[in-house]
């Protein structure tokens, strides 16, 4: 590979002795990565139903390597399934380290296409609220998707400029992920056209726009916080420079040292031993700089209502108890709708049903409707009114756990059937499986797909179109 003579000097004085065992490391193979959605399935689990060899990431506790050049494992129903998302190792690490616990806040700036916003939510087990925002409405949409196959269900997802969120949004979250854009010299090795653009647009380009994301976070930090930043890439004025800015800026934050023990191969950042910094001759992975905040202090009311540790007013951010009402009594109205969640063996909050030209969502815990913002989802988005008539939606399915819906039609991995579903084709049924009326979980080896709809032995595919099997 040609890497411009500008990188290649900064590199040298970064790295010293260490650049030829650098520069080496682009004559290796491209590293693939999995990583297992303990959402739904354990890491335990998993290993013992996965169709092709893998091997463990050391500092990632459900992430594995596999052979990308002879194995592709988003074309096995289990990814279907959304048992697993394919992610490069290095870049599992942030959402790793982020100390995220059940009921948490948390918002992942940057998120799309999802593969860390996908290991926040696993981390919530359907607690709490993640807000995954991406300025590209294309790369939320794609962001939206990864979402819903992964199960996720407490989710927000917005295409949005980080200071409307904060206008809307201060000091609320308990947890910030900011995987922030950037020069992108740690993955030059996997994706050359990034050398293209680093001519184009280096650190000089990206380090403003990354400070202007940090700000904004601080805002919407809550005091005791934490907030992770990273980027994928090497350069000091994008990584070690920042974080000077965000200490000199916010004498509230401090860092918080990353367990080097825990990750081998993780280096100290340059005059910040407290950050780590991933290079490629070091570890099995692309180039990844890591720095963990905290914001000093911490507030609670007994009220439960939330102010300002700085001017002592009132947050505004949170539900409404009035609006959660109206909502739970429009909800009732639907007796279709209200059958059909009875029939699962789930624990509704009512008060969190929302109903929006036909469209029925489950609200994260404490968000609040109507906020001026570009939503491209709130919630788990439960299904569609028509006329009355409620047809569940194929992300209710994919948050469902097999035992939480009575009806269903459990496939064997290996059966034909798993194949021509997920290609949208109507399902035959066999005599001890039938007949089946009304709606239908398919599963494979007891995990969700989607929908279908029984008349009898026949199952009508209602497998999302934009999902297919192609």
């Amino acid at each position: 590979m040609n890497l411009p003579i500008a990188f290649e000097k900064k590199m040298r004085e970064l790295l010293g002795a260490e650049f030829d065992d650098y520069i080496k490391c682009y004559e290796e193979k491209r590293l693939y990565g999995l990583r297992v959605n303990t959402k739904k399935i354990s890491v335990e689990e998993f290993k013992k139903i996965c169709p092709f060899e893998i091997q463990p990431i050391p500092w990632i506790e459900n992430g594995f390597y596999y052979d990308g050049e002879h194995v592709q494992p988003a074309t096995h129903p289990y990814y279907f399934d959304g048992l697993f998302s394919l992610q490069e190792p290095n870049a599992m690490t942030p959402a790793n380290r982020l100390p995220v616990e059940p009921g948490d806040k948390v918002l992942d700036v940057c998120a799309a296409p999802g593969g860390k916003s996908t290991e926040l939510a696993a981390k919530l087990q359907g607690k709490g609220m993640l807000v995954s925002n991406d300025i590209s409405y294309s790369r939320a949409r794609a962001l939206l998707k990864n979402l819903e196959l992964a199960g996720a269900e407490n989710i927000c997802v917005l295409s949005e400029e980080p200071a409307k969120l904060a206008a809307v949004w201060p000091e609320f979250f308990d947890k910030i992920l900011i995987d922030a854009p950037c020069s992108g010299e740690g993955m030059f090795r996997r994706e050359e056209d990034m050398v293209k653009d680093w001519v184009n647009r280096g650190p000089d380009y990206y380090s403003p726009i990354q400070r202007e994301i940090l700000e904004q976070a601080v805002v919407m930090l809550k005091p005791g916080g934490m907030m992770l930043y990273s980027t994928c890439t090497f350069s000091k004025k994008e990584d070690e420079e920042n974080v000077s800015f965000i200490l000199e800026n916010h004498p509230d934050m401090e860092l918080v040292p990353i367990d080097k023990e825990r990750f081998k191969g993780l280096s100290d950042g340059f005059g910040y031993k407290e950050t780590g910094r991933l290079f490629p001759h070091r570890i099995q992975g692309e180039g990844h700089f890591l720095a963990l905040f905290h914001k000093k202090g911490e507030y609670e009311n007994s009220s439960g209502e939330e102010t300002s540790p700085k001017t002592g007013r009132k947050l505004s951010h949170g539900a409404d108890d009035k609006e959660a009402k109206k909502r739970a009594k429009e909800a009732k109205k639907q007796e279709d709708l209200m059958k059909f969640l009875k029939n699962c063996k789930k624990d509704w909050d009512l008060d969190r049903i929302y109903i929006r030209d036909d469209q029925v969502y489950y609200l994260p815990e404490g968000l609040r409707t109507g906020l001026p913002l570009r939503f491209l989802r709130t919630g788990l988005h439960l299904g569609e009114l028509k006329k009355g008539r409620f047809e569940p939606d194929q992300a209710f399915a994919m948050a469902l756990k097999k035992e939480e819906y009575p009806v269903r039609l459990d496939l064997k991995e290996e059966d034909d059937r798993v194949i021509r579903y997920l290609k949208g084709e109507t399902i035959s049924l066999v005599h001890e499986e039938g007949p089946v009326k009304g709606w239908c979980l398919v599963t494979v080896e007891g995990f969700p797909l989607g929908w279908a709809k029984g008349s009898g032995m026949t199952l009508k595919n209602k497998y999302y179109a934009g999902w297919r099997w192609q």
